[in-house]
């Protein structure tokens, strides 16, 4: 008896201290909005004008006939955020649920999805001291319109500003790197009419739903240049923009290590630079005012000085590479002098898709010697590997990799910009002119995109191949979950283990998963023939490499035993 009474009376203090860990832990991660003295804004109504069309006073939000939301704010931070959230609040509430579910399906347990928002609030709980006070406001204006779902992960304030560092964390803890964007420029002769001209591929992947409400978003703010932005509900850093002086920037990640603290989100620090400079000199002046949580290379294309650079930046140093030549390319590894010796961008070239991209880049690049818009958008769809070679939909050596969020094609001294359409980067390209979209005057009743410079849906995606692509990635998930339960199978499950190469025969990862499908179910023969044809394809990482001859060298030791 005196045993159970110590064992309770130890099991009530755990619990106890478990209560009171968890409160100090909420407070002590708790994340204070900023003081705003007057709210009103949130009382604003919006007015429906028709369906996917809100206007509020000189804002508004349509959705055009391509599936493209196009938005435009005006005004001070807090004001700003507030409307757009008023206008864009459905889109911004299932944005994040999009978003959570997700992180649901990497992190399948209640248990440690609950035990990550204290991690991540361990990690992010000074985050808002590194943003500036503009922008914490805009996005607090926001989040009144978000929804209450989820507030077991945070507040509303606290969940939108970490969901700015989303980019930054996401590709430190896959790998180090989650986002596989391609970005190139031309410009002087190697581009029609000598005007300087960029394209980039964003392929930051958070679920196929989460990029199907893709916006433009015009910004007029209080103070700085009116600015163009591709983004989505809820986020109102930049990953793609220009502003009104033809200021471009585009984000790729890089090898980085894993990040030890809260630091500036670096889509905050590409708004600042959109929002504030107006040639490369002051954009890499802001970029070094900050420091970030991870590696990146910010591109910067400047109709000022009529040609683009990039700015490379790691968690303790930044530096400027300017091209000598007339045309730049920028995918996940650094190129100037100052991380030619550093180690983690040498073993990032060696053994990344990085460099294999670039080389492919320069290549498809020289196939067009004076590049416009439509060269540029068949470059940004390219599927292929070099010399043309077929290496599998969605193999992330390719520069179209089909899972990415937006394509986006600038001419910064024109003004002009092309944002993609779904699926991925095949459908249109609608253009934009900042001049006229920041020159009216009153709210349009009709979409923005400039008809005469569409740049048309890209055949492949009416394709009978597209469609085994979109059948493969399905199929993927099934045939992923059924490796997983136990060594039992059907007839069934090993048609799908076989249909899955037949949907994308050229693709490594095909083979692969029909063999870790095999090896889970004991019938190595068949796993050993599908790891051996994996490693004939054009793998993309000489990690998924390695991973593969060892799932090899595994599935021939058990098939000796039996």
């Amino acid at each position: 008896m005196t045993r159970l009474k110590k064992w309770g009376k130890r099991l009530r203090n755990f619990l106890i201290f478990t209560v009171l860990l968890v409160l100090f832990l909420e407070w002590w991660l708790n994340i204070p909005p900023p003081t705003i003295e007057d709210t009103s804004a949130w009382e604003l109504k919006r007015t429906e004008q028709a369906p996917d069309f809100y206007t509020l006073d000189n804002n508004w939000l349509r959705k055009n006939e391509h599936g493209l939301w196009e938005a435009y704010i005006e005004g001070k931070p807090f004001e700003r955020g507030a409307i757009l959230g008023n206008l864009a609040q459905e889109l911004i509430v299932q944005q994040e649920v999009y978003f959570v579910r997700q992180i649901k399906n990497i992190v399948d347990s209640d248990a440690f999805l609950y035990l990550l928002r204290y991690l991540v609030g361990f990690f992010n709980r000074s985050i808002d001291e590194f943003i500036p006070l503009e922008y914490q406001q805009e996005i607090y204006g926001e989040t009144h319109f978000c929804s209450d779902e989820f507030n077991s992960i945070g507040s509303n304030y606290e969940r939108i500003l970490n969901y700015h560092a989303a980019h930054d964390i996401g590709h430190a803890l896959k790998d180090y790197a989650v986002v596989g964007c391609t970005s190139f420029s031309k410009w002087e002769e190697n581009s029609t009419d000598s005007n300087l001209i960029l394209g980039r591929n964003f392929d930051f992947y958070v679920g196929d739903d989460f990029a199907k409400d893709k916006i433009i978003l015009f910004i007029n703010p209080e103070k700085g240049y009116k600015l163009a932005t591709i983004t989505w509900g809820g986020f109102l850093g930049v990953v793609s923009g220009m502003n009104e002086k033809g200021l471009t920037v585009t984000l790729n990640a890089a090898k980085s290590g894993l990040p030890t603290s809260a630091k500036t989100p670096i889509s905050i620090v590409a708004r600042k630079i959109l929002q504030y400079a107006k040639n490369i000199d002051e954009a890499f002046e802001i970029a070094q005012q900050h420091e970030t949580f991870v590696s990146e290379s910010l591109m910067i294309g400047s109709a000022e000085d009529g040609y683009t650079a990039i700015i490379e930046k790691s968690v303790d140093k930044v530096a400027l590479y300017r091209s000598d030549s007339t045309s730049i390319i920028c995918s996940n590894h650094y190129q100037s002098d100052s991380f030619k010796t550093d180690a983690d961008n040498q073993n990032n070239i060696k053994t990344s898709a990085s460099n294999y991209r670039q080389i492919h880049t320069n290549n498809l690049m020289n196939e067009s010697p004076n590049l416009d818009y439509l060269e540029v958008a068949k470059i940004l769809r390219d599927k292929q590997g070099h010399q043309g070679k077929d290496i599998g939909f969605g193999n992330e050596k390719a520069l179209n990799q089909l899972l990415g969020h937006h394509s986006v094609i600038f001419m910064p001294e024109k003004r002009l910009i092309w944002v993609s359409t779904a699926p991925y980067q095949l459908g249109e390209f609608i253009a934009y002119d900042l001049n006229a979209v920041f020159n009216l005057n009153r709210i349009p009743t009709r979409s923005l995109g400039i008809d005469s410079l569409l740049i048309p849906e890209d055949p492949f995606a009416t394709s009978p191949e597209f469609q085994d692509y979109v059948d493969f990635r399905q199929l993927k998930k099934e045939l992923t979950l059924l490796a997983k339960n136990g060594s039992d199978y059907t007839e069934a499950a090993l048609e799908k283990a076989a249909r899955i190469i037949e949907l994308n025969p050229d693709y490594y990862h095909a083979h692969e998963l029909a063999g870790n499908f095999y090896k889970a179910k004991g019938l190595y023969a068949e796993a050993i023939a599908a790891y051996k044809q994996a490693l004939t394809k054009e793998i993309a990482t000489k990690t998924e490499q390695a991973a593969i001859e060892e799932q090899l060298s595994d599935s021939k030791t058990a098939n000796q035993k039996h």
